[in-house]
């Protein structure tokens, strides 16, 4: 019997084989679309999370660039401030112990939700990463939280924007919000050029956020503008407005000072005005710029435009007799009535400006007629943008001439049924004053990527001018004929000195304007209001060769007869006579002798100059450190009153300087003529000398201080004038200036021809 062998293996089977390949089929089939799917259609999604999990990117904010006056002093910058912010992972179970030390520190002010426990708690519970605390900390906040030494929360500098001059020109300048972008006037309005670009660091981590490397892209700085505004100038129309604002017990005030010649402004002032360095404490309604973005009725301020558009294009002159029947006119059923005082029959045009007859300038008006004199109107830049580069401006309210009504001529004439700006009326003035060209008003004078100190960049110190540019901008055009601007600047002469703007009349120079009072519409009986008023003054100065055109508005005056001529002229006054003179305009007309407490006085206790008739040689001697047995402690006050007598400002003409220099003593004489101290010489000859005599300067540490030429010494030249003037008198012998009040030069310590040593500091009273 034989024995058979047995098989090894079971028989594979064909239809097993087969769906063991078809399984293994499918799941490589879904393994391949699987990775596709990953890695072609989610391939950015997974990358960005990669990128999230092992780099880390953070922005790095750019330095705002920097606001100048047109002298290149700063009116915004940034500066480094540092924050305070948390990693909530990082703090583990002691999250509520953090907030509440630290809230302790940084909710200093109880109106400020964002850092009080209960918020920075919330942001530590939301988030696991990051959490701010509170941004830009005053330094001794910052050094507190620094001396916690809490594990997990860090200090991070930021950039702060700083307004050096507080409230000054603050809705002109704007501000910005806590992540330094621009809300509000010229930080809004060029915010994408101040902004700059922000920088990058892009930083690779490890599983345990170890940092590996990183990569930096440097933040570009924004470009850095300069403004065509005066310092000194808006402070000085700041001043006047704030002072007349308290008197009148008003509700908003406008003053804007221009160049006539330019059309750039030269100060914006507005009142009240707020704070940009802090802005949590601010009324909100006092933010907006009134100059570019209130719409009033002008009243007869906009006579100016009547009167200008008759003689222009109807052929009036000043000499013209208008009657004024009696101070009442009826058209279309309608009568306009003059001021309840005013009732005249037959006078001049210019009588019936000077004194601002409603019934002559309707006729004025009626004799252009509607459609040309909307034109006249239009050319003037009413009813449209003058294109000025801050925010928000309107374009007034003016209707086309087809939509008047019959009688709206007459309305319209005397600045009624049309609503004007400040800026606009202000412009208005300066195109009377340049000859009858109009000029868009500009507040921006360059834009730069230079810094102050920049050797590129210069200053643009004003100095008045008596022609247009050579390249005329655009938008200008020529609106009247230049005869025609000089008919109107004698009228508004005449306005300033018999009409009914007397109360703005200058000391040394001629000016011409136009007062103005419209009444408000009631909001409740949407009539106009007869005790609710807008008072305005539009003046230039001097008449012949204007400087500066000045527009006053005052809005909702509470005390006195409410009208123009009480309530802006005065501030005209005070404005335009404090910058010609620290502009050193010449005077045209002879000075008047102002006796001592009879000049107006239109300060803010705390901000304006002191004028109180303290102890000069006091004051020289503290800003000076004199010594003990220094000869100038030896000299009484009424020695160097009688030896500052000669120094009293007064026009010198040419024929007069040998007089003038025959009366001072042969030594003061003298050193005049080795030193260089007077602004004036008897000859061509020693005026050379003079000039070819270098100036030795006081030296200035670097550590502030000014450290005075004890070697070398100079006289003390005689100080008359303005400030400016002054200033420039001291800075040839190589003098400083320590002005006391406002106004001309009258008292200064030491006396005119004393040696002192180079750097001294001469203390001047300015008075009116």
């Amino acid at each position: 019997m034989s024995n058979i062998r047995q098989p090894l293996t079971a028989p594979i089977r064909r239809v097993r084989f087969v769906y063991v390949a078809l399984f293994f089929a499918l799941w490589t089939s879904a393994i391949g679309l699987r990775l596709v799917w990953l890695q072609v259609v989610k391939h950015h999604d997974w990358m960005e999370r990669a990128s999230k999990q092992q780099q880390r990117t953070f922005e790095v904010a750019p330095r705002r660039g920097v606001l100048y006056d047109r002298n290149l002093r700063e009116l915004a910058v940034t500066v480094l401030a540092e924050s305070v912010y948390a990693v909530p992972s990082e703090l583990g179970d002691n999250r509520g112990n953090v907030a509440e030390l630290l809230s302790g520190i940084v909710h200093i002010d109880p109106t400020d939700t964002f850092t009080a426990q209960s918020s920075i708690m919330a942001r530590l519970t939301a988030s696991r990463n990051f959490a701010w605390i509170a941004r830009k900390l005053t330094p001794e906040q910052a050094q507190r939280v620094r001396e916690l030494n809490l594990k997990g929360v860090y200090l991070q500098k930021e950039f702060k924007r700083f307004y050096p001059n507080t409230d000054l020109a603050a809705q002109t300048l704007g501000y910005v919000g806590i992540d330094d972008t621009g809300l509000g006037g010229m930080e809004r309005e060029f915010e994408e050029d101040l902004h700059g670009t922000p920088g990058h660091v892009l930083t690779a981590v490890d599983a345990k956020r170890h940092a590996l490397g990183s990569e930096e892209r440097e933040p570009l700085p924004g470009e850095n503008l300069v403004l065509s505004i005066d310092t000194n100038i808006q402070y000085m129309a700041e001043r006047a407005l704030d002072a007349q604002m308290l008197k009148m017990k008003a509700a908003h005030g406008t003053v804007v000072v221009q160049d006539p010649h330019t059309g750039q402004i030269l100060a914006l002032a507005i009142s009240p005005r707020y704070n940009p360095n802090d802005l949590k404490h601010q009324d909100p309604s006092i933010l907006k710029n009134l100059a570019v973005s209130d719409v009033y009725e002008p009243g007869s301020t906009f006579k100016l435009v009547t009167y200008a558009a008759a003689l222009d294009g109807a052929g009036v002159e000043p000499t013209d007799i208008v009657d004024c029947q009696g101070g009442a006119m009826t058209m279309y059923g309608r009568t306009l009535h003059d001021d309840k005082s005013d009732h005249f029959g037959r006078v001049t045009v210019q009588y019936a400006l000077e004194h601002s007859s409603d019934v002559g300038a309707a006729k004025m008006a009626m004799k252009v007629g509607n459609s040309k004199f909307y034109d006249y109107i239009r050319g003037f830049g009413f009813g449209d943008r003058s294109g000025i580069e801050l925010p928000s401006e309107t374009r007034g309210l003016l209707r086309p001439a087809r939509k008047w009504e019959a009688t709206s001529i007459m309305s319209i004439a005397i600045g009624h049924e049309v609503g004007v700006t400040p800026v606009q009326l202000v412009t208005m003035v300066s195109a009377i004053a340049n000859g009858g060209t109009y000029l868009p008003p500009h507040i921006l004078l360059d834009e730069t990527e230079y810094m102050k100190g920049d050797n590129r960049l210069k200053p643009a110190a004003f100095h008045p001018s008596n022609s247009l540019p050579a390249k005329m901008p655009d938008g200008a055009h020529r609106v009247i004929t230049e005869l025609t601007a000089a008919k109107m600047r004698s009228m508004m002469q005449g306005t300033m000195v018999t009409g009914t703007g007397k109360s703005g009349a200058l000391n040394g120079y001629s000016a011409g304007g136009k007062t103005g009072t419209a009444q408000k519409i009631d909001p409740v009986t949407h009539t106009y209001s007869h005790t609710r008023t807008v008072a305005s003054f539009a003046g230039i100065a001097p008449v012949n060769n204007p400087a500066i055109s000045v527009a006053v508005v005052i809005d909702d005056p509470m005390v006195g007869t409410r009208y123009g001529a009480e309530t802006s002229a005065p501030v005209f006054k005070q404005v335009a006579q404090e910058v010609l003179e620290y502009l050193g305009v010449p005077h045209d007309q002879p000075l008047k002798e102002v006796k001592p407490g009879t000049e107006p006085k239109l300060e803010i206790a705390g901000d304006a100059p002191s004028e109180d008739p303290g102890d000069l040689t006091a004051m020289y001697e503290e800003i000076n450190a004199l010594p003990a047995d220094d000869p100038l402690r030896q000299k009484s006050d009424a020695a160097l009153v009688a030896a500052t007598a000669s120094a009293a400002p007064k026009p010198v003409t040419s024929t007069e300087r040998k007089g003038v220099f025959a009366a001072l003593p042969e030594k003061m004489l003298k050193a005049f003529r080795d030193h260089g101290g007077s602004s004036f010489m008897t000859d061509e000859a020693e005026n050379a000398k003079i000039a070819a005599k270098p100036i030795v300067d006081h030296v200035q540490r670097t550590d502030g201080a000014v450290v005075v030429d004890a070697s070398t010494k100079v006289a003390v030249p005689v100080m008359q004038g303005g400030l400016r003037a002054v200033i420039q008198q001291a800075a040839g012998a190589g003098l400083r200036v320590q002005p006391v009040g406002s106004g001309l030069a009258r008292e200064q310590v030491p006396a005119a021809g004393t040696m002192v040593p180079l750097g001294t500091e001469v203390v001047v009273r300015f008075t009116r």
